[in-house]
């Protein structure tokens, strides 16, 4: 299971690559943005657990992103990352809220500790629901399945529990297609077309016997899918 969800804001494309590699190695879901407005609409649109920013940046630099994130989700930990060492450039970005400042260059050790740091002591992260109960379904995310009231049980794939887990961790909010594809698929939703979104939505359907536009999860026309029933954390 992922250790958490880290989205890298950095424009130089083969630091940012070394740092998804690293990451994902120790066990890090990844996604990634090349500059600043990409970077917040990744951050403000998608679930992830920790930001590693770059300051300098097209588009929009560091120092607005985190001003920007800071308004709009103040308790997601951001750890900026620069090749500026001034004491004046570190001081700025833990003064704007940053958790942590990195100077390039750095080592994958070092980096990973403070990560690892940083999510450790941020009391908003959300912890990866076990398991739940809604409408009398039993959905268990670790054995990839779902529990009826009459003993029987449907397989659930890996994809399928976590677009489900999202839409749980958010429930009685219409959360859009393109945060789903964002969070869940990892992608950037700008300019792609796909049914993806719905046909893993139908399927999901099927395997809740939840019957189109049900009790469990509903479609709001234009927008995006709803879970309004009562969720329980088992």
């Amino acid at each position: 299971m992922s250790q958490g969800r880290i989205l890298v804001v950095e424009d130089d494309e083969a630091i940012r690559r070394g740092l998804v590699d690293a990451l994902t190695f120790f066990g890090y879901s990844v996604c990634q943005a090349a500059d600043g407005e990409a970077g917040l609409l990744a951050a403000t649109s998608g679930d992830v657990d920790l930001v590693l920013l770059d300051v300098l940046m097209p588009k929009r630099d560091g120092f607005s992103v985190l001003q920007e994130l800071r308004s709009r989700r103040p308790n997601l930990p951001v750890i900026m990352l620069t090749a500026r060492g001034e004491e004046e450039d570190r001081v700025r970005g833990l003064r704007a809220g940053a958790d942590d400042y990195v100077v390039k260059p750095f080592s994958a050790d070092e980096l990973l500790a403070r990560v690892d740091a940083v999510l450790r002591r941020s009391p908003q992260r959300q912890k990866d629901l076990a398991s739940i109960c809604i409408a009398d379904r039993v959905i268990d995310f670790n054995l990839r399945c779902v529990r009826f009231t009459d003993g029987s049980t449907a397989e659930l794939s890996e994809r399928e529990c976590s677009l489900l887990r999202y839409l749980a961790r958010h429930h009685g909010r219409c959360v859009p297609r393109d945060e789903l594809l964002s969070a869940v698929w990892g992608l950037d939703p700008r300019g792609i077309k796909t049914r993806t979104v719905d046909m893993h939505i139908a399927r999901i359907r099927e395997r809740l016997r939840d019957a189109e536009n049900g009790e469990i999860i509903k479609t709001i026309r234009s927008r995006g899918y709803l879970i309004d029933s009562e969720v329980e954390e088992i």
